[in-house]
């Protein structure tokens, strides 16, 4: 793992995915983390936590989401069993605009 100072800088990587997949995100992070990168990842787990996907605060954690993909290299999509739901599908597609490269941990492919 590359030490601090001077040299070149670490990746940053967004986690993208599920929030109901707490357990595959920490693990993620972990792996990235010990590889030298930097992980950016979510604030709170919503499924976990009970927060209404119409409320404000979940609008205001995914315009937050955004923009640590905006700071990103990459970002690393959490698909367990090949699921991307709509919220990580628009991530997917507002990070390849963005020219930021995508990642998943599991192989998918999206239907047409």
């Amino acid at each position: 793992m590359p030490g601090p100072g001077p040299g070149p800088f670490p990746e940053v990587v967004t986690l993208c995915g599920s929030t109901r997949f707490r357990e595959a995100f920490e693990a993620e992070q972990r792996r990235l983390t010990l590889e030298g990168r930097i992980v950016l990842s979510v604030g709170m787990f919503g499924h976990e936590e009970g927060l209404d996907e119409s409320s404000q605060v979940e609008v205001d954690l995914d315009a937050l989401h955004q923009r640590k993909i905006d700071l990103s290299q990459r970002i690393h999509v959490i698909n367990l069993g090949g699921y991307v739901g709509t919220s990580t599908r628009g991530e997917i597609a507002c990070a390849r605009a963005r020219g930021v490269a995508v990642t998943y941990l599991e192989p998918w492919h999206p239907e047409p």
